[in-house]
């Protein structure tokens, strides 16, 4: 994993987030990644007592995220783990397709694991990254991090890759995910720039 760090001023996009999420219109089923549905499930978590060294570093809160969502099948992810990363209120905004228009859809961090966890847990899920770039200013951060996702640890190759947009900020002594916006790569019309990727190619090797 390469990563590349720069102190310089960046906009958090939480208020462009707000935004997006002031209307819900009727919509349909969006485009997904080819392989990855989601499945419904309807009991709700509940967030457990942050581990300090989770939450103490960029570095960590990130690494924490993808650890929480990955394992192999038949797996129960520690979801409790999952959602004491994040602030109330946190939000995740993924950019599917639908009629051939790019749509933002909205979901609480609540939502997102009853929405993923069957698949997750049931399927066999592995999400790492393999580059990540790191902008802070004072106690704001925003973390582009290029993911790959397998379904067994030991898959050759990714089902699929994109870019999650973590924005963070820092209070009480430790850092909080505000929202993670993602995008997948489509090869053809929307593939992951070479700035974002890392400079080897062998991914198993980062």
């Amino acid at each position: 994993m390469l990563q590349k760090t720069k102190p310089v001023l960046t906009m958090a996009l939480v208020a462009g987030a707000a935004f997006l999420l002031g209307a819900s219109p009727e919509r349909a089923q969006p485009e997904l990644p080819s392989g990855h549905p989601a499945v419904s499930m309807p009991e709700k978590p509940k967030a457990s007592e942050p581990n300090p060294d989770d939450v103490r570093t960029i570095e960590g809160i990130v690494d924490a995220y993808y650890a929480s969502v990955s394992g192999p099948k038949g797996q129960p992810r520690d979801w409790g783990r999952f959602l004491s990363l994040f602030m109330p209120d946190a939000r995740f905004i993924v950019a599917r397709v639908v009629d051939g228009k790019s749509v933002p859809f909205a979901l609480s961090p609540d939502e997102f694991v009853r929405s993923n966890r069957t698949y997750f847990e049931r399927g066999g899920y592995f999400e790492k990254d393999i580059y990540r770039e790191v902008n802070t200013f004072g106690h704001i951060a925003q973390v582009f991090s290029t993911y790959a996702s397998r379904r067994a640890q030991a898959d050759p190759e990714p089902y699929a890759r994109g870019i999650n947009s973590f924005q963070l900020f820092h209070t009480d002594g430790r850092w909080w995910i505000t929202s993670i916006m993602w995008d997948h790569e489509t090869p053809e019309s929307n593939p992951i720039p070479q700035e974002y990727l890392p400079s080897e190619t062998i991914e198993e090797d980062q």
